[in-house]
């Protein structure tokens, strides 16, 4: 069970969408559809650092590129 119970939980998704479980430890689980791949778990505080540098590289590369 564990944290695959929580994953599982539709508490735990908000708009059916965001993954938000404080519970949880991980930062990154897969979608509610496993095929889709991963998202963030936004009750982890490191989800919005590593989103954060996601979007500065890609707003550096592309002051960069101009």
């Amino acid at each position: 069970m564990g944290k695959d119970f929580q994953h599982e939980n539709p508490l735990n998704w908000k708009w059916g969408i965001i993954y938000f479980n404080k519970s949880d430890s991980r930062v990154l689980v897969p979608k509610r559809n496993k095929i889709l791949g991963w998202t963030f778990n936004f009750a982890h505080p490191i989800s919005y650092i590593v989103m954060a540098l996601i979007i500065g590289a890609v707003v550096l590369l592309r002051t960069l590129n101009k």
